[in-house]
């Protein structure tokens, strides 16, 4: 238990000292995609092998003394390449790393220095990259938040500390004062990460004025965007940065509570943040008089069932009471009246994860990265149909076409790229004619696109954007609370248009019923989610309206990607007239005498495919 602030100084400087006597660090990435690909038993084949050759191995930082340091780090964002491990000090960063392979890093990397080649990553030309500073996906990269992730042990606070850990936090309590704090963070133009980018600074103070006591402090970590995964690897690789952030906002507010909301489906995440929670309450950072000074916060974890709407701020406030997850009317603000009706600062993870950073370097360092109206860096996660898939952190600004092939290294096998979806389902397309379009709040909002949390999912020439448009569409329908008409039945309408379209029964009129429709929900939905749910289908309409016009008039996907489009018919001169697709089609759409050729009637047909499997003579073709 720590008392004072002497005494966390002489703690942190005691983890320093012990950081530095590690002769080499065995980095095992341990987020959840290298964890689903086998990283616990790769981080135990180590322990194992080290064990056994006698290697001093330290799995407890400080208690286990010196030797080789092993340790489940969290993401090391090249998750395609999972399990990744990372040899310090030469920082060798192996890649689709199996228990196998752990006795030669030991033997070669950690006993004599030497690089194992077969496990390094390659870039297009099959250039050996050793290191990561090597790889050009890193390149370009700048990481303020994400620094510790993927560097120190996930689960130890010490090595938190070590790294420099809740020193904002002591400089928040004993060397500034509420004002200062928030003074500090308004003058970097933090932008809140989870959505719009609304100001934090601003939001922060209008609570700190607020005379209705107690005040509450909310972490979004309700991440539901398909394809995001941001808050996620910052709650399991480094979950005392964010917790840093809440303190200090607890501390500048006048708050002494401070609720973190994380879905479900993150398991390795809420373990990890009931560890690190349980450690500042061991260590003395949260509870009461903290540090020996008059501040006292403690922390609370809750758990979501997986609603996307409640990453509406009043819906997840109202998850948290145990209510139905429904947003309400607003005003009132959640910064007058939020969680339990009382003033509330609610930011998502990764804007708390900034906090520490502003406070330490100061606001001046902050906004010299970025551009002017957009400081500092975002964290975004890239998938879909380009090289490096895997989580990055830029500074704001950078251009999408910066993004998409300095750092994501292009469009997978060489294909040709036709759009990204940006923001998810509240989100919209971007083609190539945004190619310079710097990804900042404003320069995105004037496209008619948004950050939000900041997924980015890449589609090459084979992606069919109807049905893109179709899938986010089916997502947002099926996450609506139902609670205000225009968002439960509207959205419910724009999808079975979609899907007829999608299936080969388009209509000449449903286009215009979708515009007609999205701008009715934009404009009468009650939440922001429901105002930005039509947001992916407007915008493919915008830029792709002749893909919509070839699915609808020409019954064709030019992506070829379609089922229900596809057509079969019977090659003649392949047929030999056995009758079996005939036998077996369960709609009777295969006509014909036995021992002459067959037809096909692409009226009836369904496309379910039973003739082709079942034809030996491989007479039956698909065609587009």
């Amino acid at each position: 238990m720590l008392r004072s602030r002497q005494e966390l100084k002489d703690l942190r400087e005691k983890c320093q000292r012990s950081a530095q006597d590690e002769v080499r660090k065995i980095l095992v990435c341990s987020g959840t995609g290298c964890v689903a690909s086998g990283a616990e038993e790769v981080y135990d084949q180590f322990k194992a092998v080290l064990e056994r050759l006698k290697i001093p191995c330290s799995v407890k930082f400080i208690e286990d003394g010196h030797g080789v340091g092993l340790k489940r780090s969290g993401c090391q964002a090249l998750c395609e390449k999972g399990v990744l491990v990372r040899v310090e000090p030469e920082g060798y960063l192996y890649t689709k790393v199996k228990s196998s392979d752990c006795e030669v890093i030991v033997t070669e990397t950690v006993q004599q220095g030497r690089h194992v080649e077969r496990l390094a990553y390659k870039d297009h030309d099959g250039a050996v990259c050793k290191r990561t500073q090597e790889i050009p996906f890193f390149k370009r990269q700048m990481r303020l938040v994400l620094e510790n992730c993927g560097n120190i042990d996930a689960e130890s606070i010490l090595e938190y500390l070590a790294a420099g850990g809740y020193k904002s936090f002591e400089k928040a309590i004993y060397d500034m004062s509420s004002q200062e704090i928030i003074k500090e963070i308004a003058d970097s133009k933090l932008r809140g990460r989870g959505g719009g980018g609304f100001p934090t600074g601003y939001k922060w103070q209008q609570v700190y004025r607020q005379k209705l006591f107690p005040k509450y402090i909310v972490c979004n970590g309700d991440e539901g965007d398909p394809g995001a995964f941001m808050d996620c690897s910052i709650m399991e690789g480094d979950p005392h940065r964010m917790l840093e952030g809440m303190l200090i906002a607890g501390r500048a507010v006048g708050a002494s509570d401070g609720y973190i909301y994380v879905r479900a489906e993150y398991p390795l995440a809420v373990r990890r943040l009931k560890k690190a929670i349980a450690d500042l309450e061991e260590y003395g950072l949260s509870g009461e008089n903290i540090l020996g000074s008059d501040f006292s916060f403690r922390f609370h974890l809750n758990r979501g069932a997986g609603a996307f709407v409640c990453g509406e701020g009043s819906a997840l406030t109202a998850s948290i009471e145990g209510k139905r997850g429904f947003p309400r009317v607003k005003p009132p603000r959640t910064v007058e009246h939020g969680l339990f009706d009382k003033p509330t600062v609610l930011n998502n993870v990764e804007t708390f994860a900034n906090v520490a950073v502003i406070i330490d370097k100061g606001s001046e360092f902050y906004k010299s990265i970025g551009t002017e109206s957009s400081p500092g860096t975002k964290a975004f996660s890239i998938t879909g149909n380009i090289e490096n898939t895997g989580l990055i952190e830029v500074p704001l600004g950078m251009t999408l076409k910066e993004v998409i092939y300095d750092v994501g290294g292009g469009m997978k096998g060489g294909k040709k790229f036709k759009a990204v979806q940006i923001g998810g389902p509240s989100g919209a397309c971007l083609t190539e004619e945004h190619f310079d379009l710097p990804l900042d709040f404003d320069s995105l909002a004037k496209a008619g696109a948004m950050i939000g949390s900041g997924g980015l999912v890449v589609a090459d020439e084979d992606t069919c954007m109807v049905e893109l448009a179709r899938f986010f569409m089916n997502f947002t329908q099926r996450e609506s609370c139902g609670k205000c008409i225009p968002c439960r039945e509207g959205t419910k309408r724009m999808l079975l248009i979609l899907e007829r379209i999608v299936s080969g029964n388009g209509r000449a009129t449903d286009i215009d019923n979708l515009l007609d429709l999205a701008i009715t929900i934009k404009e009468t939905a009650l939440c922001g989610l429901g105002k930005t749910a039509p947001s992916p289908v407007l915008s493919t309409i915008k830029n792709f309206e002749e893909e919509y016009q070839a699915h609808i008039v020409d019954r064709q996907c030019p992506a070829h990607s379609c089922e229900k489009l596809k057509k079969y018919y019977i090659e003649p001169e392949l047929c030999k007239g056995c009758s079996k697709c005939a036998k077996l089609c369960p709609t009777n759409a295969i006509s014909g005498k036995a021992k002459e050729i067959y037809s096909i009637d692409p009226i009836i047909c369904t496309r379910c495919g039973v003739c082709v499997s079942s034809c030996k003579f491989v007479a039956i073709k698909e065609a587009w």
